[in-house]
């Protein structure tokens, strides 16, 4: 039961930041282009490559790896938005911008766990 109260709070909040990141990456850049859901999906690829390469080095608990990788980055991240916006895209006859999205997201997702892994093992040899 207290792994459900994990999971429950980390989706809580990482559903609440990226609502505050989408927020204000539309007022600041518009709604012609998907930015928050770029951004959060982009982000969230860092932040897992990251947590999980220090989990290689850190053990972590269950526990810990509910909240963070179910419970925050689940809700963090946002597969279902991404996938309704670029299917409206299509459906619009904006199949340039679904495209330069579905591209950007994969890709840019890809390359960002990556880097995240990387970082952390970097930090991990500075550390030492």
């Amino acid at each position: 039961m207290l792994k459900l109260f994990y999971c429950a709070l980390g989706g809580a909040l990482g559903s609440t930041l990226r609502f505050v990141i989408s927020t204000l990456l539309a007022r600041s850049f518009g709604r012609g282009f998907p930015w928050g859901t770029l951004a959060v999906n982009l982000g969230g690829a860092l932040l897992i490559g990251l947590l999980w390469g220090f989990s290689e080095k850190w053990s972590f608990s269950r526990e810990t790896e509910i909240f963070l990788f179910i419970g925050i980055l689940g809700g963090f991240t946002t597969f279902s938005t991404f996938a309704i916006e670029n299917f409206d895209y299509f459906r619009q006859g904006e199949a340039s911008i679904a495209i330069i999205n579905i591209l950007a997201s994969n890709l840019g997702g890809l390359l960002l766990v990556y880097a995240g892994y990387l970082l952390a093992h970097l930090l991990l040899n500075l550390a030492r």
